[in-house]
């Protein structure tokens, strides 16, 4: 597949792959890369870079939003081959390493076949090459501290939003009203029937209390546009969104976990 590349703000761009987005921030011929794909994603990922103008050496650095597979799939890759520093939240460093594992198995995927979506998905994950493990071998902790921009193209800066795995990160364009939200808070996803601010469905969650507590920091970051691991651009004020996606979580709870709720 060719991959979909949105230019959302000038240097700021949100790829579509295979049922998952990563993000590239670039600086005249620099770049941050956040987030990497599928495995199976990897030709489509080099495609981006250059169509906007970058290259794989241009990569200064990539960020993780948390090491899952559709996330992590050509960071080891782009460490090995261009010695590219991969960065995470200090917590999701082991995770990265694939010291364990925080991802829905293949007996969550059994145990939810029967939601609309979920075995049309499955089977995409395995074309694309989700149930590979491609773990980053010498993954590093952010070099800043806590609440400090990266000095990287984008000046982003991480905000732990953990639940989906315990080191997810959001990452916060406060220049430009932007925030990368991962998984933590999306706009779509292949499994779900509804579109708009939403956390995934349960079984993709490490915590799903956490989860949701989450959404509290992503709604007090400024901006109006979301750029998330799942689906289109949202755009609105983000606090509305994360509000939204709570509201939405809570009518799931009522109705036992169900994905088919209203919009």
């Amino acid at each position: 597949m060719r991959a979909e590349v949105h230019q959302v703000t000038d240097g700021t761009y949100l790829v579509h792959g295979n049922n998952v987005n990563w993000v590239i921030l670039k600086e005249g011929d620099a770049v941050t890369l956040v987030d990497t794909g599928y495995p199976g994603d990897r030709p489509a990922l080099l495609e981006s870079l250059a169509e906007v103008g970058a290259s794989p050496e241009a990569v200064a650095a990539v960020l993780i939003t948390h090491a899952h597979n559709d996330h992590l799939g050509s960071a080891e890759y782009l460490r090995a081959t261009h010695g590219t520093p991969v960065y995470l939240h200090p917590a999701e460093v082991p995770h990265a390493r694939r010291d364990f594992l925080q991802q829905a198995t293949i007996g969550d995927v059994i145990r939810n076949a029967w939601r609309p979506g979920v075995v049309p998905w499955a089977v995409h994950v395995i074309k694309a090459g989700g149930t590979e493990q491609h773990p980053v071998t010498a993954p590093e902790p952010f070099p800043a501290a806590d609440g400090a921009p990266l000095d990287l193209p984008g000046r982003p800066v991480p905000v732990h939003t953990p639940g989906h795995t315990d080191g997810h990160c959001v990452y916060h364009l406060p220049g430009a009203g932007i925030v990368i939200s991962g998984d933590a808070l999306v706009s779509g996803h292949a499994t779900a029937r509804i579109k708009g601010p939403q956390i995934l469905p349960d079984f993709f969650h490490h915590e799903r209390a956490r989860v949701v507590a989450s959404l509290d920091v992503i709604g007090a970051l400024d901006g109006d546009v979301l750029l998330p691991g799942h689906g289109p651009v949202h755009r609105g004020p983000v606090r509305a969104a994360a509000e939204r996606a709570r509201e939405r979580a809570a009518q799931r709870t009522r109705a036992g976990g169900s994905t088919s709720l209203s919009p």
